[in-house]
């Protein structure tokens, strides 16, 4: 147990000398590079997608606030427990490229099932929750890989490269949204095949230049055994990973998803439709500049305490969505605060959790801390959309700020005492 607490208030240090401060400041993992790479080139596909699909659904094919929430946590959560059995699957076969690979082909097919979809709401479903599937299925092997190929002292500034690499497509992704509907006018399908495209582009990079097997990890033995189905969720019987992801969990409850925050924004100042893609550039660019350097500051003093600052900016976020402040300030405030958020939380969570986690069961053990978040997540978007429909708008954003102010108080105590908070610096 205190090697767990060690690890959640403060990176590994390295033994003093010269070699470990030459390698904190030495260049990422080729590795790390090329997974980053991946991940901009999908994240320009999903955002082009993900920038018009709460104006589709809810302008377009007039859903209540309750079906978005419903569709919304599909988005993320529908497909959540499918995540463990592809990080399974990478632990017990070795093969963490070619599961993560088969994520992100199933997510680009499905930007040609949206068009196939029309305006059945069912199917539209079907199609989002295959895309989703595919994002579970990638993301315990690909974050796997990323820790894998780093030293643990250094897996914040990993994370934090990767995420703002990831962000860079983020922030492209709406503004190629935003010039496809310039360009075409209002057609939804001309946004689906140039995300199909560029998805498709991802694919080829991550079969061309992404290595099966990180560099300084051993090939598999002949008397290797595989990893066993009670070998892996006897992580849950541990300690330091049963808090993980019930930590994970409760901070899924808190987030009640972008394309919410993004539609009270719209409301509260009558943007035009036009104009709503744009919403998520903003978050992107905070997010893009804040990354590596959160990640870095993890990495110094700690990865726990900049999780918690994350979550006390989303929150904020919430309160400003229902405050006095209005006009330009108001998507300053609220799309610096909320890309801060992402920043402080996306990758820092999992460099939290990987230094925990054998390196025979990582893969597991990420997916089972993302599937607590996502299942929490399809939770909390219905529960959103509900409040939504009967309190109104403002009261629901409120009640989720004051829902973020619960589960921070969860996390630390279960993650940390408040004299654990105050972490001490990795050593020079």
């Amino acid at each position: 147990m205190l090697v767990y607490l060690s690890t959640v208030s403060r990176p590994v240090a390295d033994r003093p000398g010269p070699g470990p401060r030459r390698r904190r400041f030495a260049m990422v993992s080729g590795n790390v590079v090329a997974l980053g790479t991946v991940s901009l080139i999908t994240d320009v596909s999903a955002e082009m997608v993900a920038a018009v699909l709460p104006l589709y659904l809810v302008l377009g094919l007039h859903l209540s606030p309750v079906a978005f929430g419903v569709l919304d946590g599909v988005h993320t959560g529908a497909t959540a427990l499918l995540r463990v059995v592809g990080g399974f699957a990478a632990d017990r076969f070795r093969r963490r490229k070619l599961i993560a690979g088969v994520g992100y082909a199933l997510s680009a097919v499905a930007k040609l099932g949206l068009l196939l979809a029309g305006r059945s709401i069912p199917a539209i479903g079907a199609v989002i929750a295959v895309d989703r599937l595919g994002k579970g299925v990638r993301s315990a092997p690909r974050d796997a890989l990323i820790t894998l190929s780093t030293p643990p002292e250094a897996l914040g500034r990993a994370f934090g490269v990767h995420r703002a690499m990831d962000s860079v497509g983020a922030f492209l992704g709406p503004l190629a949204a935003f010039a496809v509907l310039l360009v075409v006018g209002q057609s939804y399908d001309a946004v689906f095949v140039s995300s199909f495209c560029v998805a498709a582009l991802a694919v080829v990079v991550l079969v061309l230049f992404v290595r099966e097997r990180p560099a300084g990890e051993p090939a598999d033995g002949p008397d290797d055994p595989k990893v066993s189905v009670r070998e892996a969720f006897g992580l849950l019987r541990g300690g330091p990973a049963r808090r993980l992801v019930l930590a994970a969990t409760m901070l899924g409850l808190a987030t009640i998803g972008d394309g919410f925050v993004y539609l009270l924004l719209q409301r509260r100042l009558d943007l035009g439709l036009r104009w709503f893609p744009l919403l998520a550039v903003g978050t992107s660019l905070a997010y893009l500049v804040l990354a590596a350097p959160l990640g870095v500051l993890a990495d110094r003093i700690g990865r726990l305490p900049v999780v918690i600052g994350g979550y006390t900016a989303l929150g904020a976020t919430y309160l400003l969505l229902a405050g006095p402040v209005d006009g330009w300030p108001l998507i300053a405030l609220a799309l610096t605060l909320y890309g801060a958020f992402y920043a402080a939380t996306d990758g820092v969570l999992i460099a939290l959790a990987g230094p925990v986690l054998p390196a025979r069961l990582r893969t597991t053990g990420i997916a089972l801390v993302q599937t607590g978040q996502a299942l929490a997540y399809l939770v909390s978007s219905v529960l959103f959309g509900l409040a939504w429909q009967a309190w109104g708008p403002e009261n629901a954003i409120r009640a989720a700020a004051v829902a973020v102010a619960g589960v921070l108080v969860g996390t630390l105590l279960l993650l940390a005492s408040p004299s654990r908070l105050t972490t001490r610096r990795v050593p020079r």
